[in-house]
């Protein structure tokens, strides 16, 4: 396999759970998406999105409380730099304690 090859990876960043982890989210949320738009249009993100709580199915209220993400990278290594960087990481929204970064390979094609 050449050094050039993209892999794929996949990130779990569930939030913190502490008093004030959702508004801290909230308030660095656009800053967020501006990054993820940027990486996504140099296809390095493939598919991004927030995880929310069960209840946000029936309830009115939609809580997000993390992000799943699915990178396009040569390493494991430039992908951790790249989620590290991220706002969410460097303002105390995903705790890095829970994060997970593994290679994923899909079963089907992506949208």
């Amino acid at each position: 396999m050449s050094s050039d090859t993209l892999h794929k990876f996949i990130v779990y960043a569930p939030d913190k759970t502490d008093e004030g982890a959702f508004e801290r989210r909230l308030s660095v949320r656009p800053k967020h998406l501006e990054n993820a738009a940027k990486l996504t249009s140099e296809k390095v993100i493939l598919l991004g999105g927030a995880m929310l709580t069960p209840e946000s199915l029936t309830g009115a209220d939609k809580k997000m409380i993390g992000s799943t993400i699915i990178y396009a990278a040569k390493t494991l290594e430039e992908v951790k730099a790249i989620v590290e960087s991220d706002i969410y990481y460097t303002s105390g929204v995903w705790d890095p304690e829970r994060l997970v970064i593994l290679p994923f390979v899909s079963a089907t094609p992506f949208p």
